[in-house]
This record gives structure tokens, C-alpha cells and sequence, in this order.
């Protein structure tokens, strides 16, 4: 999810904050009376931004309590607690990798004048749109889309710590609206307000958007160009490398004290002539180019020498695993393998098959109510550990190939 945040108006005052996160914890009807007073006091700051009283009243047309399950996914941003691991594993599969194929096939000439225009690789934007809506999938699961204006009020109102990001984001959908790029009712998104296939806050979308197929509107809810253009673009605005690559798997040379040398920058010569080496005795592309040394599992996964592109594509969302998770799906997505070093995971993990298995016999034993799609996240997690829990053994959570076989015996 791209975007910046800046300085945006005046805070809630701290005890009417207090006072509504107290009301909201109780559920009462007295916290949804205090949303809506929040909702109508903040006219005015929207009034003082250019916003027209009809369309403020438009966008918020039916919106009478805050979400709160954008307060819960608020709390729980994967990317910035799983292990990588487990993060990989359910964005960079053989499906995610399929689809992408896919999907290159199908949208190929679109890519490649996204490409030449701003000079972006296409498999990163392939994986840009994987990453950030399962290639707009996630677009289609109206129970899960949030309204962006009761989600950015919704944090405002309840989230201390996200209230200024909030407000301006808030005002900048507004403007979206009143500007005609997108009708009230189309305005959905993510918790957070991140929209359209490629997931932009609103802020980001005005910065960066693209009209790629030139019907004369930017509009990533709807149009693949222009969401995969306005990805590129915020790339190339901010900094891409075009031709240069992300990033490098290497070994490092036995004694090395890695400890000393996490997140050191050096040019690619300088790593070599240290003994590191780039890994199944490939050669690096431009041995001038600056590179980090990155170890998002520790000295025991793989290692890797992160150059510019990483950091841009860390732009668009700030942590390394996302980053990871982009360069190395696009990757795969050109016809890549996986990493050569294994992750100090401590079990043997499964495949995506296996992980459809795993799912359907937790089901089958009353532990998991969930959707069976391979992917392992909190629910998955609590019904392996209730699993572990009933026949005795420790309760790590993790989808192995010795559960799976203690699944099939019982």
C-alpha cells in the first residue's frame, strides 16, 4: 500500500479521545452518537479544504457508527510481525506464481507500453498487483471492502496514533470524489483506505495516478492499465532503476562475522572481494552498483545484497518482507526459482497442495471454519494449535509435514 504521510490540521483533543475509545469499547450507543459528532464537527475542517457541503454530505450518506474491524486489522499488519517465512509462503507460491504467468499472457501488450513509458519492469508490477490484491481478486469479496470514508473516520475518531494520517486521507478522498475520478458509493478499500487493484491511499492516488487507457478518468477500481501505470509511476517518481534488479541471494565466505555486517552498504566489488558470492556460481550484473547486506532470517536463511530498487519498491510499503516478497515473486514470475538457502524454519514446510490438505482435515476435525484456500493465517494457526493442544504435542502452530501426517493417522 503506497503512500506519506504528512502534518494534516489539529488533533482530537486528548480526553474526548479518551472519552470515545472508552465509549467504544463498550459497544454503546452513546460511542455511535459520539462517531456521528465527529462526522459533523469534521465538516467544517472539510469545508476549509475545499470540499463542497454537498459532497461531504454525499460520501457520508448512510455512515452512522464506526467500523470496527478496521480498529482489529489496524492491530495486526502481517508484513511487520510474521516470520518471512510464513509471510512468503502464502504471497509466493506455484499459485501466485501461475497466476502471474497468467496474467502476462493476457495483459502483455498493456505491460509492455507501461514499460516503455516509465520504464519499470513488468514482472514488478505483476507482482506489485499479486501482492496487493491477488490480482484485484480481492476486489471481488465485498464482505471484506471497507468504505474509505467511514474507515479513515473510523481511525480519526478511535486511533490515536493513525488520527492526523486519518484526517488528511480523508480530506484527499473527498477531493477524489468532488474531482469525479470516482462515485461515493465506489469509494471502498482497505482498512487502512488503500484502493483499487493496486492499492493506493488517497493522498498516493492524487500524487501518482495515470489515465493509461485514455478514457479520460485514472481509475484503478476498475481499469488494469491505469492501476498498473499509476504503480509504475510511483516507482519511477521514485527513484527506479530501469534494467538494474532488486536485489541479489548470496553466500557468505565461512568466518565472516555477519553480525557486523547487517544492513552495511557497499558496492557489489566490495562484498566480493569480502568472499561473498552471489549464489548457484551466478555473476552479478554491475559490480559499481551500491548494495545492503539483508538478513531477514537471520545468518542461518538467506542472505541477500539489496540495491535501490528494493528500497523504492519499499516505497511503495515500508517493510522488508514486502519488499522481499515483490522482487522475488517477479522473479519467479520470469521463469526464477526459489532461494537457494532454506529458511531456519526448525520443520519441514508444505506445499500449496499439502496446505489445501492440511486445511480440509482441521475442518473435518471441527478446528477450522475457514475458507480453504492454502493460505495460513490466524485462523489456520489457532486450529493447528487446537489440533496440537488435543493430541498432546507442543503447540507451535506451524502447518509441518509431521502435522500433516499426524492429521492423516487420526
Amino acid at each position: 500500500m503506497p503512500g506519506r504521510r504528512f502534518a494534516f490540521g489539529t488533533l482530537v483533543k486528548s480526553a474526548l479521545v479518551a472519552a470515545t475509545l472508552s465509549l467504544a469499547t463498550t459497544g454503546s450507543t452513546l460511542a455511535d452518537a459520539g462517531f456521528r459528532q465527529w462526522i459533523a464537527n469534521f465538516e467544517s475542517t472539510a469545508a476549509q479544504n475545499g470540499i463542497r457541503r454537498e459532497t461531504y454530505r454525499a460520501v457520508f450518506s448512510g455512515v452512522s457508527e464506526p467500523d470496527h474491524d478496521v480498529i482489529r486489522r489496524a492491530r495486526f499488519q502481517p508484513e511487520f510481525r510474521d516470520n518471512a517465512w510464513d509471510y512468503l509462503d502464502n504471497r509466493v507460491n506455484d499459485s501466485t506464481v501461475a497466476e502471474g504467468r497468467r496474467m502476462l499472457r493476457e495483459w502483455g501488450p498493456w505491460l509492455q507500453r507501461i514499460e516503455q513509458r516509465f520504464g519499470v519492469d513488468r514482472h514488478i508490477l505483476l507482482a506489485i498487483w499479486s501482492m496487493e490484491s491477488n490480482y484485484g481478486r480481492a476486489l471481488e469479496n465485498v464482505d471484506r471492502l471497507k468504505n474509505v470514508p467511514q474507515a479513515l473516520a473510523t481511525l480519526g475518531y478511535l486511533d490515536q496514533r493513525r488520527a492526523r494520517f486519518a484526517r488528511q486521507q480523508l480530506i484527499a478522498a473527498l477531493k477524489i470524489v468532488q474531482d469525479g475520478h470516482v462515485a461515493p458509493a465506489a469509494l471502498t478499500g482497505s482498512w487502512a483506505g488503500a484502493m483499487g487493484h493496486t492499492q493506493f491511499i488517497p493522498t498516493s492516488y492524487q500524487a501518482w495516478k495515470v489515465d493509461m487507457d485514455g478514457d479520460g478518468r485514472a481509475d484503478i477500481w476498475n481499469s488494469i492499465p491505469d492501476a498498473l501505470a499509476t504503480a509504475a509511476n510511483l516507482l519511477k517518481d521514485n527513484g527506479w532503476r530501469t534494467g538494474r534488479t532488486w536485489g541479489y541471494e548470496v553466500q557468505a565466505p565461512s568466518g565472516v562475522n555477519l553480525a557486523g555486517l547487517d544492513r552495511a552498504n557497499k558496492t557489489i566489488a566490495e562484498w566480493e572481494r569480502l568472499g561473498f558470492r552471489r549464489v548457484a556460481g551466478r555473476s552479478f550484473n554491475d559490480r559499481s552498483e551500491n548494495a545492503n547486506l539483508v538478513m531477514l532470517g537471520g545468518p542461518n536463511g538467506p542472505l541477500f545484497l539489496m540495491t535501490r530498487n528494493f528500497f523504492v519498491i519499499k516505497r511503495y510499503n515500508n517493510a522488508d518482507t514486502y519488499a522481499l516478497g515483490v522482487g522475488h515473486l517477479a522473479d519467479r514470475i520470469a521463469g526464477g526459482g526459489e532461494f537457494v538457502q532454506n529458511w531456519p524454519r526448525g520443520y519441514t514446510p508444505l506445499t500449496m497442495q499439502e496446505r489445501h490438505e492440511l486445511q480440509q482435515r482441521l475442518t473435518s476435525q471441527g478446528l477450522y471454519d475457514g475458507k480453504i484456500d492454502g493460505l495460513i493465517g490466524s485462523g489456520s494457526r489457532s486450529a493447528i494449535t487446537a489440533f496440537q493442544r488435543r493430541v498432546g504435542v507442543a503447540e507451535d502452530g506451524n502447518a509441518s509435514k509431521a502435522l500433516l501426517d499426524m492429521l492423516r493417522r487420526n
